[in-house]
């Protein structure tokens, strides 16, 4: 068992007004979650601010209050009637998370993280798969939970600071050696990471998500730029691809830092996909590093896969990895859940397959990866998540159209918004599409018109096993759905 903390506010970096120094059990972000001796941080939000809870906080033991000066100007009457220590930063978040660091002490010794739009997931996979076929203790954490050699859930693409800083001491104290994490624009720009010592850090890709909360495409690129511009150390290492158009971008800012680098692409890059080969199950590739050629099968579909290993592959590398052993680990790498995954088989062959692509450039690059495996007809089921970026749903449609032969729009996760609005929008972009709100009676009509030769990719929500309608969490998971209409439609089902 993880040995219980108790740690002054002074050992912390912390100086309180006044001068007081607690000591401090705990650090907690949500006032439900307090209990005596803690260190309360009442962060700003984006709808109301955490000093707004510093009452709550108080009543239940809190020992220290963390907040910036709008939120000790909130709490001022309450400190006032309390005993707690008051720290007031100009930059709260950045501060949280790296008292977390130091309040939890501990993590895996060796830490990669991954940014960009698409891929994070199926990168930071794939990392832990090669560590794990090399022996290592490894885990990855992200939109999935806790996956590999310790698991646990997950909340957030990226926690919190103390939630994640509680995971990695955790996973450390579970043996764990090595750790792959992805870092998502909202957790960089809330400074989620700040405190995480990393090793190595990758970037995929730059496509449009995610408006609705940074706005422009500007503050959305800078959000992702902040993992070499300030988390990863200058002694760590920046593994980019150099295949997307912002790749130059983020070199420039790891030799600005004067990082370690290491650029992955199919042309002009430090590792190179020099040849690939597709097949009805897989494909065969060829890279080229410092001067050596290999060759390794892949047993996964999506010519975008062979761009997601050559980037793991990339950062076991840069974490010190032989490239000899790391290239004899590809063959063995399987399907990240979720992730252009086979979910079921109808009796003529046809294939269906889940996909957590949610942006228009994943939807196009998951349908056109398909295309070369496919010998039939390739059919879409496509849909758009309430209070998300609106503009992306027509852009959703026109992909899916663009890339498709037949194309079904479903609800996705509505959210608070009427589906029937969202749907109308993505229809816009593909207007002879099928219409089926009922998103199990969409996948149901999509595989009953499945021939031989043709595959479904139901994208939207891949590993996801849940749908958000208005407050309500429903029980849905698309692979699981895709089985039972399989099964139905060919009267197996009990």
């Amino acid at each position: 068992m993880v040995t219980p903390i108790s740690i002054s506010l002074k050992s912390l970096g912390l100086m309180a007004v006044g001068d007081a120094n607690p000591v401090l059990g705990s650090m907690a972000v949500d006032s439900r979650e307090v209990r005596p001796g803690c260190l309360f941080c009442a962060m700003p939000g984006s709808n109301i601010h955490g000093a707004t809870f510093v009452k709550a906080a108080l009543a239940k033991g809190a020992a220290a209050i963390l907040t910036d000066p709008e939120g000790a100007l909130i709490a001022a009457e309450a400190l006032r009637d309390g005993n707690a220590a008051l720290v007031v930063s100009e930059t709260p978040r950045e501060t949280m998370a790296r008292t977390a660091a130091l309040f939890f002490g501990a993590q895996p010794k060796t830490m990669i993280a991954v940014t960009g739009t698409n891929g994070k997931t199926s990168v930071s996979t794939f990392v832990r798969q090669i560590w794990n076929e090399l022996d290592i203790e490894a885990v990855n954490l992200g939109t999935t939970g806790v996956e590999g050699s310790w698991a646990a859930p997950l909340n957030h693409t990226t926690p919190e600071p103390i939630t994640l800083h509680r995971t990695l001491k955790q996973a450390a104290f579970e043996g764990i050696t090595h750790a792959a994490m992805e870092a998502s624009s909202h957790g960089l720009d809330q400074r989620r990471l700040d405190g995480v010592v990393l090793k190595a850090a990758g970037f995929t890709n730059f496509t449009q998500d995610h408006l609705d909360y940074h706005e422009t495409f500007g503050a959305y690129f800078d959000a992702k730029a902040g993992l070499f511009a300030r988390v990863l150390p200058e002694d760590g290492t920046a593994v980019i691809n150099m295949d997307d158009a912002h790749g130059v971008d983020m070199v420039a800012i790891a030799t600005v830092r004067g990082q370690g680098l290491i650029t992955v692409g199919r042309t002009s890059a430090d590792l190179q996909l020099v040849a690939q080969r597709m097949d009805a199950t897989g494909q065969d590739l060829r890279f080229s590093y410092l001067g050596k050629t290999y060759q390794t099968r892949l047993n996964l579909l999506g010519a975008f896969q062979a761009d997601n290993v050559m980037l793991a592959a990339a950062l076991v590398i840069a974490c010190g990895a032989k490239p000899d052993h790391v290239f004899d680990t590809l063959e063995h790498l399987t399907t990240v859940r979720g992730r252009m995954q086979l979910a079921a088989t109808r009796a003529n062959g046809a294939a269906v397959f889940v996909d957590y692509a949610h942006t228009p450039d994943a939807v196009s690059t998951a349908l056109s990866a398909m295309r070369p495996h496919v010998m039939g007809r390739l059919v879409a089921i496509v849909g758009a998540g309430g209070d998300r970026d609106a503009g992306k749903r027509p852009l959703m449609g026109r992909a899916a159209a663009e890339n498709s032969d037949v194309v079904f729009v479903t609800d996705d996760n509505p959210r608070s918004e009427d589906p029937a609005l969202i749907r109308a929008a993505v229809m816009e972009g593909c207007p002879e599409a099928t219409e089926v709100g009922d998103r199990a009676e969409a996948i149901l009509r999509a595989i009953d018109t499945l021939g031989p030769g043709d595959a479904l990719l139901i994208a939207g929500k891949g590993h996801e096993s849940g749908q958000i309608v208005g407050d309500d969490v429903l029980p849905f998971d698309d692979a699981e759905q895709a089985s039972v209409a399989v099964a139905a439609l060919e009267g197996r089902l009990a």
